[in-house]
């Protein structure tokens, strides 16, 4: 067994605001993409580390977890802690089975409110603790500083992208300059905006199982969707289907499944992608809420000119807000820009500027930190009640629970007459269903009544 290194080139500034252990993650990271540390090669115990730079054993224990978690290091029982292999083996080609999705009437929220059902179906956050007297002075201070202009920015109102950059460098890790961002209404808008660029009959991926509603805008512009099958991890990289132009693909908490897609397989993506010329839309999905370590870094930190990043504050705030962003080339965005000015597709200049001051503030990260205790909380139940059967990893707004087919229709019509509301993992398939059971959300309803919610499920999962 080789001797693991002793002489990291690492750098640590204990006078800046940034913590000790996010320093040391990132220089660690830096030396992997670097080169510098190589797929096989063993670290140091935390032990040895920590005393090798000064530093506490507990700063170099939660560097480590946190790389642990995005897929750079691997620990081996009773040899330590090594560098994952990256691996770049060619695409294998596959064209997927096709069927028309399954037409069936959809309960809206208001009805299900309405019809005193417990809706715990996902997609949709917890908005009733948003900080009203911080949300009154945005919208009270963008009325009294933003008058009405005629002909807006289609790029997005220049301070909230000041401000928006800023805030993506913290707390995304990615280096964006104002230039680089498109403001949108949300992702669905940006991801519109972005398909509008293809020419017709173009193959566009999207995940399977994965979001609807990104087939829907693609097949609406004159793409052909293909299905990319995905596992416990996200996009399978080794089955991605040949010919595709543009990939939508959730990489933060793969959407419905649950997985993260770990470092070792997004440079492989991204090897495919500059390989094959294609596109990654990156959908950053609850990527603000992890309950085990930091948000992973998004995908587009490591190919800024190959992947285009979609954000919004639709979960992290309030669907009713309305604002998103695109993260792009330069060059892309002035593109965008300029499709958006031919097709009159324009954000609210006072929505933006309220968001605005919501960030400059402080008061977006304030609501976030809340929010991030109150979702563990909340996941926290839900384990508590159906850890038995829910798979999922430690972040996000829902978790799934596999069943076999006859099981996940039986077990959602019982939960319904008992006044529960499921999502079935079929309506997220656009070929044959390779997978069945049920995604619960836990993010739209009081405590109590996901508790209530969780004890029905459970009893009839128990039967």
């Amino acid at each position: 067994m080789p001797r693991p290194r002793a002489d990291l080139p690492l750098h640590l500034d204990r006078g800046a605001p940034e913590a000790l252990n996010v320093q040391l993650s990132r220089g660690l990271r830096e030396l992997m993409r670097a080169g510098v540390l190589t797929p096989g090669e063993r670290l140091p115990s935390s032990r040895a580390l920590a005393a090798e730079l000064g530093l506490s054993r507990t700063v170099v224990t939660e560097a480590y977890q946190q790389l642990y978690a995005e897929g750079w290091l691997e620990g081996r029982h009773g040899s330590g802690t090594f560098v994952v292999q990256v691996e770049h083996p060619a695409p294998a080609p596959r064209r997927p089975s096709r069927r028309e999705p399954p037409v069936e009437p959809r309960v809206s929220r208001a009805e299900a409110s309405a019809a005193g059902l417990l809706d715990l179906r996902p997609g949709t956050p917890w908005v009733h603790d948003v900080d009203r007297a911080a949300w009154k002075r945005a919208w009270r201070r963008a009325a009294a500083e933003h008058p009405p202009v005629d002909s807006p920015d289609p790029r997005g109102l220049p301070w909230l992208r000041e401000v928006l950059a800023g805030h993506l460098r913290r707390a995304r890790g990615v280096a964006v300059r104002p230039e680089n961002l498109v403001i949108t209404r949300g992702t669905g808008n940006g991801l519109d905006l972005v398909a509008a660029l293809l020419a017709a009959g173009v193959r566009a991926g999207v995940e399977e199982p994965g979001y609807s509603r990104a087939r829907t805008i693609l097949q609406a512009r004159g793409a052909e969707v293909v299905p990319c099958p995905v596992d416990h991890e996200g996009v399978d990289v080794d089955r991605l289907p040949d010919g595709l132009r543009l990939l939508y693909t959730t990489p933060a908490h793969q959407y419905p499944l649950g997985g993260r897609l770990p470092i070792a397989r997004r440079e492989r993506l991204l090897a495919w992608a500059r390989a094959t010329g294609t596109w990654i839309v990156e959908d950053d999905y609850d990527a603000e809420f992890r309950y085990d370590v930091a948000p992973l870094p998004a995908l587009h930190g490591l190919d800024p000119e190959r992947v285009i990043l979609l954000g919004t504050l639709a979960k992290t705030l309030t669907p009713d807000l309305g604002i998103g962003w695109i993260v792009a080339t330069p060059e892309l965005a002035t593109r965008l820009a300029a499709l958006r000015r031919a097709l009159v597709d324009r954000t609210g200049g006072t929505v933006q500027y309220a968001t605005a001051v919501l960030l400059e503030n402080g008061d977006l990260d304030r609501h976030l930190r809340r929010m991030r205790l109150e979702y563990a909380r909340r996941r926290a139940l839900v384990m508590e009640h159906l850890g038995r059967w829910a798979v999922g990893d430690t972040a996000g707004l829902h978790v799934l629970i596999p069943l076999d087919p006859a099981r996940t229709a039986g077990v959602r019509a019982a939960a319904r007459a008992r006044g529960v509301l499921l999502e079935d993992l079929t309506r997220y398939f656009h070929g044959e269903p390779s997978g069945q059971g049920l995604v619960l959300g836990y993010g739209s309803v009081p405590l109590s009544g996901l508790r209530r919610g969780c004890e029905i499920l459970a009893d009839l999962l128990r039967e």
